[in-house]
């Protein structure tokens, strides 16, 4: 029964991250040879665009945590000792995520200009910053394990895998790969 709710209670996340994942690329279409953003949008439309893409981060963010809560099942006396140790977590997590998404927007936008230099220089950042978070994951695995014990950090670090496989399929399926 808990493994129903969960997996039901998961798949609105994968209904609700959707849109904002894609709201950090503005209007650009899949797999295209480059983005096709409007670029001569003046500062104060870019600043009313920043500002809706931030308002959506934070929107997912806290759906996550409201579905990771649900899925997580925690005695009151658990939430205590693991929501300190996620909202530490997702403080680090964000600071990876806006440094990837930097880097893949760069990667993007500048697609049709790329030596192969520059775009080593992209993919290599990229596979550190996935690196860094993984890293980051197992760190939180083990704090979360220490606090909470094995099980609870196992349902932890499956609830964060499955929720970075989805950011990451979404982020690469609006990637330029040529053609």
């Amino acid at each position: 029964m808990k493994m129903r709710s969960g997996a039901a209670l998961f798949s609105l996340l994968l209904l609700a991250a959707g849109p904002a994942v894609f709201a950090e690329w503005g209007t650009w279409e899949p797999r295209s040879s480059g983005p096709t953003a409007d670029t001569t949008s003046s500062g104060p439309e870019k600043k009313n665009i920043d500002e809706y893409i931030k308002l959506l981060r934070e929107n997912v963010r806290q759906q996550t945590a409201q579905i990771t809560g649900a899925v997580m099942e925690l005695s009151p006396e658990e939430a205590k000792k693991f929501w300190p140790l996620y909202e530490e977590y997702q403080a680090e997590l964000i600071k990876l995520n806006d440094a990837r998404i930097q880097n893949l927007k760069s990667y993007a936008s500048n697609f049709a200009q790329l030596t192969d230099e520059k775009a080593d220089q992209s993919i290599k950042e990229d596979l550190n910053l996935r690196k860094q978070r993984d890293d980051l994951l197992a760190r939180s695995y083990e704090r979360v394990k220490q606090s909470l014990g094995a099980g609870t950090a196992a349902r932890f670090l499956l609830i964060e895998s499955q929720l970075q496989s989805i950011v990451d399929l979404q982020l690469d399926s609006v990637l330029p790969i040529g053609g």
